[in-house]
């Protein structure tokens, strides 16, 4: 058996030292989730009457409309996030400099002021300007959210896009540059195929952040997932009380369902993309042709026979 050399297999000891470090482990998570089921519970938080809201039709109601509106934001988002980076990635590695100055200017300001700051601005500009602006009309929040998810993640994005296209390797491009295409036959046909496949993990790994980040439309009123069943939480009352850990718990599993949902769709499709018949199949080399007479030791420069001089 051949070992690593930058990881030395554990002895029998390292093992068996290993095996109680991971019991002690589990037994601290069971003893600290034990008390989270106890607290809750001293709280009256697990009582049927505080879980039975959600078998009213008004509540399902307000939760189903809220994963509707969420996946919309997130929806339109995604998609012009996606077409945000590519054209910020391509302008970025253009050889003209305003062009590549202002991209890059473009993708550090939007990474480096926070999300929750552009949304809001976003939101505040539109509602001031709002009779000027008639597409945006009455859904100022929900451009205002679109909007700001849209440039932070586009510029994200950009910044995959652009290391995928780095990463193809250079005599590529000097070939297909030899065989006489242009610049941008070289980037559609050649780069951003392989730039996609290459980064295609990381790419749904920033959608995932761009549908969880949908939740910070709550600071500016739009009604998505967290603000209806914020809302909703505090319109009822239960013992006494709002029932606000149950409805975070039931929010927070639909959030990780959805997460999850689109991570397996990402990984469903880098699998579907390994398993594609691509590329160009070689054929067999045949066999040397044989010139007749060209092996011949007898044979003359062009193939006829000599007769040799007897020696004396």
């Amino acid at each position: 058996m051949t070992a690593s050399v930058l990881y030395d297999a554990p002895g029998p000891k390292a093992r068996m030292r290993n095996r109680i470090y991971t019991a002690v482990g589990a037994l601290a998570l069971l003893a600290l989730l034990a008390f989270v089921v106890y607290r809750l519970d001293a709280k009256g938080q697990l009582d049927p009457k505080v879980w039975n809201i959600f078998n009213n039709a008004g509540v399902r109601t307000n939760i189903r409309d809220g994963v509707l509106t969420t996946l919309k934001v997130f929806a339109v988002a995604g998609a012009l996030s996606l077409v945000l980076g590519l054209l910020l990635a391509v302008a970025r590695l253009s050889e003209h400099r305003p062009v590549r100055w202002f991209a890059t200017g473009f993708i550090e300001l939007f990474r480096a002021v926070p999300l929750l700051i552009t949304i809001y601005a976003l939101w505040v500009l539109f509602l001031t300007y709002k009779n000027d602006l008639g597409v945006v009309g009455d859904n100022t929040a929900f451009w205002g959210l679109v909007i700001g998810l849209t440039v932070y993640n586009g510029s994200v994005q950009a910044e995959v896009f652009r290391a995928g296209v780095n990463s193809v390797p250079r005599g590529q491009v000097e070939a297909a540059y030899a065989l006489g295409l242009r610049k941008y036959q070289v980037m559609t046909m050649l780069l951003l195929p392989q730039a996609v496949r290459a980064m295609l993990p990381t790419m749904i790994s920033q959608l995932v952040v761009t549908l969880k980040d949908t939740s910070l439309g709550y600071v500016i009123t739009y009604t998505e997932l967290l603000f209806a069943t914020r809302t909703m939480a505090n319109n009822i009352i239960v013992n006494g009380e709002n029932p606000f850990t149950a409805v975070t718990i039931v929010v927070g599993a639909i959030y990780i369902a959805m997460c999850l949902a689109l991570s397996s769709l990402a990984t469903w499709i880098e699998r579907r993309g390994r398993r594609a018949k691509t590329g160009v199949i070689v054929a067999a080399a045949a066999g040397p042709a044989e010139t007749p007479g060209l092996l011949d030791a007898s044979a003359g420069p062009l193939g006829h026979t000599t007769e040799r001089e007897p020696r004396p």
